[in-house]
């Protein structure tokens, strides 16, 4: 509706009955005033009568009206009385089109409203569209030719009028419906939900639209059916009920596809739930059946079952594959030649082995146990086609990514319905689903061997034992999808008969936790053969693990594994009995005394590696004889997200188990802690240790005098005497000889040097200067400059320690063969 120059106003105010004038479906509307005159004039009026507005609006309406009697002023004035009362008027009205025809208009004209304190009246109407008459023989023809199957029933539900396409549909003629209910018809059929259906019409008068249900049919016996049925009530003359008339339509192509699609949105949850190749198939199979099929066959290559890529495809060979998923309806598979895990060369005849490549999905509707191909290549399918009535069978290629993978076979049986190309598509599509689930299994089994077999390599392949020190050590891979992790351990020799262990943790999992576990581990190997203290030892790590992070600020997947890495360093010192220890974020070690109490020592947390900025701090316990000392992983104590303090409690109760052998309670503890499935990977290292004892250390004060070298070599000969390592006297002779007297030449008081007899015989000379001894190669006219290139020569190895007073510096010799360790 429009004023004049103005768009189209909303719908006028007025009494109650005003609302019903609009006409909301229509545009066609015009406002006219109290006097007759147009005020608004829409599109739906032009395109209706011609006018454009500039021709109508301002004017009089009354030279819009064709015929005589409708410009009645007396007729106009009862109308316009009516409109003012409250009450809309309608009726036929004849208009004079612009073109001077006339077109015959439904009006309906609205209760008086007020528009800018005039009188108005909303006019709305559309061209008059005379109704149509049917003759009995045309309507009859209609009913009984109709594409939709129809049928009238009684109160009792049984048949009065069938038209032929219900007779089509059924297969059973109108003669032997009528006076019979629906269930007596088609005895197989679900006919309950449908009379229920017209029962509920019959009592409530309210129709029922698209009632979908299946069933089956006298004209095709073997093929299910799916139908559509409207349900409407019959009334009389006097309003009762009477009976239904029912409409159906043949649905099943519609419900196929809906069944289809919904079988492959329910792939997509069921198939691949795992990682795990043979579980994919497997679930492939039992997704099918019954669903698609009666019994259906996954065989995969050996190679895909396997950690190692697929070797290309050679010409002419056959396909060498394993059963790798089986199901049927009946129990146990009977129908199958071959068990899974079995080797099988199966390809549907009369195809060769380049069908897995270059093969497209094969239907074969009926098959024919008769068959000369099949009876010659495939005997005990034959026999078995026989014996349990398989009669159709779909074959595809399982290809995924240019990657030949298997095939899977479907086959029905019990299903009496062959399979149509509607199905093939369908095998086509789940079989592609789930090829790429076996193809991602397969990958990703292969780069968790090559994690796994890169994480074997990097951790210790054997601890450091000796005679002060008992190791064992166990990791278990966590259960999630990049299973392999961080975890990290080691023991490592130092001098003077001490050994280092270390735990550590990298953040994420995958390759590239392994890979960055192994640098951490190479860098702690490195900076303990320096005999760092444990807290300047992390310190270095720290930097280290910010430079690395540094160097390729790019690479967020090694950043974030790198940084908020977690370290434990702890040094054992057989001779004191004592242990250094500290950590970098990491749990604090567990301890459990030669009684069977547990404690945790209070050791300062420290920052996690890679933060920078904060120091580490060092704590030092005593660890008796038959003292045990573990170290861990935070997997072990956070299963299932329990609370840390609980996992400690749990650990410390668990190795409170001093009879038992190391190596078993280590094994023992982590199966206890961890039985089930785990999403963190776990690591515990155990050492139980042993005091060096007085008989095997031997120290002597040095007093700073080159004299008394002689008297300090012929006492390091009569302590070898007393070992019985008589063997090694001449090389001790020249090691004590050589580091005595650069310790008396070239350091400070106090001087004093040290035997041990552990694993190997090891020499030390302590001294308090700081200055580093250096080897250096002497020309042949040189007098000196010999004795430590020759102590590097004649031992094992040598090196050099710093403590807080000096400096020791040491050479390690190995035990003679006969020697007793």
């Amino acid at each position: 509706m429009s004023r004049p120059g103005a768009g189209t106003p909303p719908g006028p105010p007025g009494p109650s009955g005003a609302s019903d004038h609009v006409g909301a479906a229509s545009d066609t509307a015009a406002v006219i005033d109290e006097f007759g005159t147009v005020l608004g004039w829409t599109r739906g009026a032009r395109e209706l009568l011609g006018y454009p507005p500039v021709e109508v609006v301002g004017r009089s309406a009354v030279r819009l009206l064709a015929a005589p009697e409708d410009r009645d002023p007396a007729r106009m004035a009862r109308i316009a009385d009516r409109c003012r009362s409250g009450s809309s008027w309608q009726g036929r009205v004849g208009f004079r089109h612009r073109d001077g025809r006339t077109i015959e208009v439904d009006l309906r004209v609205s209760a008086a409203f007020d528009l800018d304190g005039r009188r108005c009246f909303l006019a709305c109407g559309r061209e008059y569209t005379p109704g149509w008459t049917v003759s009995e023989s045309v309507l009859d023809g209609f009913l009984t030719r109709s594409p939709i199957g129809m049928a009238v029933v009684d109160r009792e539900l049984r048949f009065v009028w069938v038209n032929n396409t219900l007779e089509r549909f059924g297969g059973v003629p109108s003669d032997q419906r009528l006076g019979r209910r629906l269930g007596e018809i088609l005895p197989g059929l679900r006919a309950e939900s449908l009379e229920d259906a017209m029962r509920n019409v019959l009592e409530t008068g309210e129709p029922v639209i698209d009632h979908e249900y299946q069933g089956w049919s006298w004209a095709d016996p073997f093929r299910p059916h799916a139908y559509s049925a409207s349900l409407f009530p019959l009334i009389d003359a006097k309003g009762a009920i009477t009976g239904v008339c029912y409409m159906v339509m043949d649905v099943t192509e519609r419900w196929n596809a809906q069944h289809r699609l919904s079988l492959l949105n329910e792939a997509g949850t069921r198939i691949g739930s795992t990682l795990d190749v043979s579980r994919t198939a497997q679930e492939l199979a039992d997704f099918a059946v019954p669903r698609f099929a009666d019994f259906v066959i996954v065989d995969l290559l050996e190679s895909v079952l396997g950690t190692e890529e697929p070797p290309p495809w050679p010409p002419g060979a056959k396909p060498v594959m394993c059963r790798a998923g089986m199901s049927s309806i009946r129990e146990g598979c009977p129908e199958a030649v071959a068990r899974r895990g079995d080797r099988v060369d199966f390809v549907p005849p009369p195809h060769d082995a380049r069908y897995l490549v270059e093969g497209d999905a094969f239907l074969i509707p009926v098959l024919d146990p008769d068959d000369d191909v099949w009876a010659v290549e495939q005997p005990a399918r034959v026999a078995s086609m026989r014996k349990f009535g398989l009669h159709s069978l779909i074959s595809v290629p399982m290809r995924a990514r240019d990657t030949v993978l298997g095939l899977a076979t479907f086959v029905r049986s019990e299903n009496l319905t062959s399979f149509e190309p509607d199905d093939l598509m369908l095998a086509k599509e789940l079989v592609s689903r789930a090829a790429v689930c076996v193809d991602n299994a397969r990958r990703y089994s292969r780069e968790h061997a090559i994690a796994l077999a890169l994480q074997h390599t990097l951790l210790p392949q054997v601890l450091a034992r000796g005679t002060v020190l008992e190791t064992a050590s166990s990791y278990l891979p966590s259960d999630v999808k990049d299973g392999v992790g961080g975890d990290w351990f080691d023991a490592i020799p130092l001098s003077g008969a001490r050994v280092a262990l270390v735990v550590g943790d990298v953040v994420g999992h995958g390759l590239t936790a392994a890979a960055t576990m192994g640098r951490l581990r190479t860098a702690v190997h490195t900076l303990a053969d320096m005999d760092l203290p444990p807290d300047e030892l992390l310190a270095h790590l720290d930097d280290l693990v910010i430079s690395l992070v540094e160097e390729d600020p790019e690479d967020e997947t090694t950043a974030n594994a790198m940084t908020g890495a977690t370290c434990l360093y702890a040094v054992f010192d057989p001779v004191t009995q004592r242990c250094v220890m500290a950590r970098a974020g990491h749990p604090p070690p567990v301890v459990v005394r030669p009684d069977a109490s547990v404690y945790f020592p209070d050791l300062p947390a420290g920052p996690p590696l890679g933060l920078g900025g904060l120091p580490f701090e060092t704590a030092e316990v005593e660890l008796p004889e038959g003292s045990l000392l573990g170290l861990y992983t935070d997997g072990l104590i956070r299963c299932d997200g329990q609370d840390p303090e609980s996992g400690m409690s749990r650990l410390g109760r668990s190795l409170a188990r001093p009879e038992v052998p190391i190596d078993e309670l280590c094994a023992s503890t982590v199966r206890g802690l961890l039985p089930g499935a785990h999403t963190d990977d776990a690591a515990l290292l155990l050492a139980r240790t042993h005091a060096l004892g007085a008989d095997r250390v031997a120290s002597l004060e040095v007093p700073s005098d080159p004299a008394a070298v002689a008297d300090v070599r012929a006492w390091a000969t009569r302590r070898l005497h007393a070992w019985g390592l008589d063997e090694l006297t001449l090389t001790t002779e020249l090691v004590v000889s050589e580091l005595v007297t650069n310790a008396i030449r070239y350091a400070t008081e106090p001087i004093r040097l040290r035997l041990l007899r552990q694993a190997g015989l090891i020499c030390e000379v302590y001294d308090a200067s700081s200055t580093s001894p250096r080897m250096r190669h002497a020309r042949t006219t040189d007098e000196g400059g010999r004795g430590l290139f020759l102590v590097a020569q004649l031992t094992h190895r040598w090196g050099t320690r710093y403590t807080g007073e000096g400096k020791i510096i040491w050479a390690e010799q190995h035990l003679p063969a006969t020697a007793d360790a």
